[in-house]
């Protein structure tokens, strides 16, 4: 049985996995207008695109192989800090939903 959607190769553990799963990630540039990798979470931005697992593990992988400058065909290299930073805060997102139930007020230990 196929997997709904298209699927896509994670940059950093080189695993398969649908799109929807993965973050994709384009070259563009930072607040300081210096060549950056940027997070594109809407799947809509112009040009090539890597993909990786929104974990800090595969990101940490795919930047020791050094992943992106291949995957984009990028010749310059690309700050991660844009990036870097979009993981922080979807993982931040996640601990605090995993923390606080709504439907009864209670957090959970």
């Amino acid at each position: 049985m196929s997997a709904p959607g298209p699927v896509r190769t994670c940059v950093g553990c080189r695993s398969r996995a649908t799109a929807s799963e993965l973050l994709r990630v384009v070259a563009g540039s930072d607040s300081e207008g210096r060549p950056a990798l940027v997070p594109d979470p809407g799947r809509r931005a112009p040009g090539r695109g890597a993909h990786v697992h929104p974990t800090q593990e595969c990101w940490e992988l795919a930047v020791r192989r050094r992943a992106f400058s291949r995957a984009l065909r990028s010749g310059v290299t690309l700050a991660g800090a844009p990036v870097e930073e979009h993981l922080r805060s979807i993982q931040h997102d996640q601990s605090e939903s995993q923390q606080h139930r709504p439907e009864t007020g209670a957090r959970s230990s």
